[in-house]
């Protein structure tokens, strides 16, 4: 049976086999540890000649952002990561400067470490960045581990972080978006309750679900709604929608839009899975990535993996996957013309290609934990959701 959430962000289908061995994930931070992987070209880039000054960010129990904002505050040293980590992990991750001559050596606190590893000619990307490896410990399972072979056999889903993961509504804000329905996003951002959050939050929600009690209780909205605060008091000055949103820093507003796009992808996936369309091998007409993450279409004899459209305003229609996709955007009265946002052109998207099917490697198990590598922007809770089949992933740890 597929959990409720997981149909929620359009995932609705198991794509191997296996029983399930249930169990948790995350019940310490030591249990999930997630270990960046550099492309050999970019290791060896790395030299101690000056340039611009690389770290090996390692930390526990603080995500990425909040970590570089506690460095650039206490140091003055600003720092760019490749990849985001939350904060449920024990995680090691390269960080790179963005100004040439300004660099420190080592600095530490109580959640995170930094060291200096040396200096590139230019800063490093996400494209330096060619995966993770992970090494995670499945808690309190009623099955064996070991027993589970079909690493080989996994949909490239988004996963539960790229949807809110407790509150499931960064999608649903994008689609509003999409939508120009400006009020309907303000509404979700400070107003969508969800079973799995705190108390306190759903209480000062359920209060937020009338507009007139903005003023009223922005003083109560506690710290970690940082986004509905800026919202709130920015309708409170303007009562206007569109300018409250557009007070949402960037970076987040096109994440929305992302978020939106990631649920269609999940749903398109899982509908070509359930039509019976072979997903984890390419075939004549197909679009596909090399070996080297290249896009191309399909070429008998090389090593190429098969890629499904994300939807954005220059959606390529030419894949047997259109039949799926047209009918999904029927459903959600969706265009792809909807991705270009004249009034936000900023947060404007023109969609791409993403895998179809989880690339693993160095899958190997021992006792009650799992060790592999996933290529950059596969989700491992996606893996662990396929080995634990778990009836509630927000209370397995997901």
């Amino acid at each position: 049976m597929i959990p409720k959430i997981d149909s929620q962000i359009g995932i609705s289908v198991f794509s191997t086999k296996f029983n399930g061995i249930g169990g948790r994930i995350r019940t310490e931070a030591e249990n999930f540890e997630v270990t960046e992987v550099l492309s050999e070209k970019s290791l060896k880039s790395i030299s101690q000649q000056d340039g611009y000054a690389v770290y090996k960010l390692k930390k526990k129990k603080i995500d990425t952002n909040h970590a570089l904002a506690d460095i650039f505050r206490k140091t003055g040293i600003r720092l760019k990561a490749l990849g985001l980590k939350d904060a449920s992990a024990v995680t090691e991750q390269f960080v790179c400067s963005d100004n040439k001559g300004k660099s420190i050596d080592n600095y530490a606190s109580e959640k995170y470490s930094l060291e200096k590893i040396g200096f590139v000619k230019k800063p490093l990307s996400k494209k330096d960045m060619i995966g993770n490896h992970f090494s995670i410990k499945i808690s309190d399972s009623t099955g064996d581990l070991s027993d589970f072979t079909e690493h080989d056999k996994i949909l490239n889903f988004y996963g539960y972080q790229r949807f809110g993961s407790k509150r499931p509504v960064t999608h649903l804000i994008g689609k509003a978006l999409l939508q120009r329905n400006f009020k309907k996003a303000v509404e979700l951002v400070v107003s969508f309750t969800s079973p799995y959050d705190s108390k306190e939050n759903t209480e000062i929600r359920e209060k937020l679900v009338d507009k007139s009690n903005y003023k009223k209780y922005l003083e109560q909205v506690p710290p970690q709604m940082d986004i509905e605060r800026i919202v709130l008091q920015e309708m409170i000055e303007h009562d206007d929608e569109q300018k409250a949103i557009h007070a949402i820093p960037l970076p987040l507003r096109r994440f929305y839009i992302q978020a939106y796009q990631s649920f269609l992808f999940n749903h398109a996936l899982s509908a070509a899975f359930t039509d019976g369309e072979n997903l984890f091998e390419a075939q004549e007409g197909d679009v596909c990535y090399d070996f080297h993450g290249i896009i191309g279409k399909y070429v008998k004899g090389l090593d190429q993996h098969l890629a499904l459209p994300f939807v954005g305003y220059s959606y390529y229609k030419k894949t047997r996957f259109d039949f799926q996709i047209s009918k999904i955007l029927e459903t959600e009265e969706i265009a792809p013309k909807d991705f270009f946002i004249k009034e936000m052109q900023e947060i404007s998207s023109e969609g791409g290609f993403r895998q179809a099917a989880i690339q693993c490697t160095d899958y190997s198990t021992k006792d009650t934990t799992a060790e592999f590598t996933l290529s950059r922007g596969s989700f491992a809770t996606i893996l662990l959701r396929e080995i634990m089949k778990p009836e509630d992933p927000i209370l397995a740890g997901f």
